[in-house]
């Protein structure tokens, strides 16, 4: 039996706190996405032992029984057995916790995962009780009546989450709920497009996001129009562009006309997979004009309108 650990597998330390191991999840998920690893069966694994190990250190009460039974407590689980009840049933002299390693002692010494069958063996141990598929071998009964068929896997549910952009560009989650009532919280990278799905377990969560009032999504980049009036565009000048983290100033030259677009470099969406590849913002100037003038702008205007004739 291979022993999961999923501190290790997460990269963080036993003590790690809720949002160190929150961020140590999203920064895997991101990079082993099978999104971003198309036919890619090693990162399609590691993303799976990824979401595995985050559904247990996520939730304190997993953990707690994680850390006090090690990797066995979710095999108890699966085949109907609590494991606090499991623990007390061992020992003489009244009821008491079982550490792991007396675990280990108890049923480790008939032999690993793969070194032999029947008899009573440490492997078939395991299969017969932890499979959680009902996985006894041909011949042999289960320890709770079952039989020796093997239940079909559960299809995939598939459930839709609608995300704003600015989740979508810093990043979210989800909390979604399996088919035996179980609520897990499902990390939803940065970066993500609308329309991509995203596995958890029995669950793929397909990610929509809105449309945005301001700005516009295709890709990794995003579009947005900044109204500049008129004498900035005739004259130039500095113009303030909005973006998903903060304002930025753009200088644009004398004479600019309506609609023209202006591309600011790595100011659109966050990689799914690394966080310095970004894409790019494109601002589209909106020329305003002044809805009523005084008699002096007036004239001043005509006369700009007369020179011009005259120039042309």
């Amino acid at each position: 039996m291979e022993v999961k650990d999923y501190y290790r597998t997460l990269g963080v330390a036993r003590n790690a706190d809720e949002k160190e191991i929150k961020k140590a999840f999203r920064k895997l998920a991101r990079e082993f996405h099978p999104d971003m690893n198309p036919d890619n069966a090693e990162a399609e694994r590691k993303f799976k032992e990824i979401n595995e190990a985050h559904d247990v250190l996520s939730d304190p009460d997993k953990r707690r029984k994680y850390d006090q039974f090690g990797a066995q407590w979710e095999q108890y689980e699966r085949a109907g057995v609590n494991p606090n009840d499991f623990a007390r049933g061992f020992g003489s002299g009244g009821s008491r916790n079982i550490s792991p390693e007396e675990f280990e002692r108890m049923f480790g010494g008939f032999g690993r995962a793969g070194s032999g069958g029947g008899g009573g063996g440490f492997s078939d141990f395991f299969e017969t009780l932890f499979s959680g598929q009902g996985g006894a071998r041909a011949g042999q009964g289960t320890p709770f009546g079952g039989g020796n068929q093997r239940q079909p896997r559960p299809r995939q549910a598939e459930v839709e989450a609608e995300i704003s952009l600015e989740e979508a560009f810093h990043g979210t989650s989800r909390m979604v709920q399996l088919s035996d009532g179980q609520r897990i919280e499902v990390s939803i990278p940065a970066g993500i497009q609308s329309g991509t799905r995203i596995r958890a377990g029995e669950v793929v969560l397909r990610v929509q996001v809105q449309p945005h009032g301001r700005f516009r999504q295709e890709k990794a980049d995003l579009y947005v129009t900044v109204p500049v009036d008129l004498y900035t565009a005739l004259l130039g000048g500095e113009v303030e562009i909005p973006t998903l983290e903060r304002p930025v100033v753009l200088t644009i030259p004398g004479g600019t006309q309506s609609g023209k677009r202006f591309r600011l470099r790595g100011l659109g969406m966050p990689g799914m997979k690394k966080d310095d590849v970004r894409g790019d913002l494109y601002a589209e100037v909106a020329v305003t004009l002044p809805t009523s003038l005084s008699p002096k702008e007036r004239q001043l205007v005509e006369e700009l309108r007369s020179l011009q004739q005259k120039a042309g």
